[in-house]
């Protein structure tokens, strides 16, 4: 069956079978980005609510930790995975998957994967389709964004995860009476004992919780180091993440180049960055670009002081001055700055971590925003629109 007579014949699907729970399928990277935590989140909560029944697909890359599939696994989490070596492949055996799970609805998540997800929905002939966008930039061709764009004629809601990303989609050109935003959200639990902490007795160090790509600006960062180490500032540096060991290997190049290798260290995945931000005054986040930034939320939440990069999504979380402070992009002096204020004025710091702690557990809760999925979700089945 082609793709177009899929989909116009999607609709037509059998009704789901009476007394079984809707069937959810959430489809994203294997590369452990931030769109995969909030997928596994949302099956997660699926799972707690018991509104839906969920299954997570994973799509393999050569940085997928199976350790990490281990864990979901032992969990009890139900979680596939499919090829990523080539793009057919992976919508093949996605479409396998979807007629023997029989999902109800099809949640891909992130570039490109939400292609390849609805093509797979499509053959599949699954009823909903949503694609869920994590970032206000990517590498949108021509020929990609016409696939979106024919994909989203076809797609019953397209979410972006913070209103920049949604609006950067509606730039795209998707329809905007599909197009909404849903914020992501974090697990507070794991920060509540950031009382315990007091801010003036942590330890005046930096973290940036981030995987080393592309996307992440590190190299802004230790240059900002380096002018503070010209003002007699030498605060420790915590670099948790992996990624790609290409980019690991120009930042650890250029932390040496800059004399850095006393202030800095490199984490790699760190199994406990919750204790690791509330034992320390500041997180951070330098990057390029960004959707909704789930590192930057979880530091507030621990109580540190929140520094960013001035860019969508980043920009929707600091509130400027009030809950943390945003830096120009890709601009060492201006961090400096930033840093250099925060370090030497500590009253400043620990009134900016309050109010950053404060809109962490009111605003971006994990339970807030699996109410709004699990929402969309319900009128989708009800009556086929967001």
């Amino acid at each position: 069956m082609s793709l177009s007579n899929a989909a116009s014949t999607r609709d037509s699907s059998p009704v789901r079978a009476a007394g079984r729970k809707p069937r959810v399928l959430h489809f994203v990277t294997g590369g452990f980005s931030g769109a995969t935590q909030v997928a596994v989140d949302l099956v997660r909560g699926h799972r707690a609510s018991g509104q839906f029944e969920p299954l997570l697909v994973l799509r393999r890359k050569r940085q997928t930790d199976p350790a990490r599939v281990d864990a979901l696994v032992q969990e009890g989490l139900r979680v596939e995975l499919v090829p990523g070596w080539a793009h057919l492949v992976t919508v093949m055996q996605l479409v396998h998957i979807c007629r023997r799970f029989r999902p109800d609805i099809l949640v891909a998540h992130g570039f490109s994967e939400h292609l390849w997800g609805r093509y797979a929905g499509l053959i599949a002939q699954v009823p909903h389709l949503v694609h869920v966008e994590h970032n206000s930039r990517e590498r949108y061709t021509w020929s990609r964004t016409r696939q979106m764009l024919w994909l989203a004629e076809r797609t019953d809601a397209i979410v972006g995860c913070s209103e920049g990303v949604r609006q950067a989609l509606l730039a795209r050109g998707t329809p905007p009476g599909k197009t909404i935003a849903i914020s992501n959200g974090i697990r507070t639990a794991p920060f509540d004992s950031a009382i315990d902490h007091p801010w003036r007795e942590r330890i005046p160090g930096i973290v940036m919780a981030a995987r080393f790509a592309r996307q992440k600006d590190h190299t802004t960062l230790l240059k900002a180091i380096a002018l503070l180490r010209e003002r007699g500032l030498r605060p420790p540096v915590k670099l948790a993440g992996g990624g790609k060991a290409s980019a690991q290997d120009h930042a650890r190049q250029l932390s040496a180049q800059l004399g850095l290798g006393d202030q800095v260290e490199f984490l790699g995945h760190h199994k406990d960055v919750p204790g690791l931000l509330m034992a320390h005054q500041i997180c951070l986040l330098s990057t390029h670009y960004e959707g909704m930034p789930l590192s930057l939320i979880e530091g507030m939440a621990a109580g540190c002081t929140a520094i960013g990069t001035r860019a969508p999504g980043v920009q929707e979380v600091i509130d400027d001055e009030r809950n943390g402070l945003l830096v120009a992009h890709a601009d060492p002096q201006s961090l400096a700055d930033a840093l250099a204020r925060v370090l030497t004025q500590p009253a400043e710091g620990e009134r900016l971590a309050a109010a950053g702690r404060e809109d962490a557990y009111t605003r971006y809760t994990l339970e807030r925003m699996i109410g709004n999925y699990e929402a969309l979700f319900g009128h989708l089945l009800a009556a086929g629109t967001p």
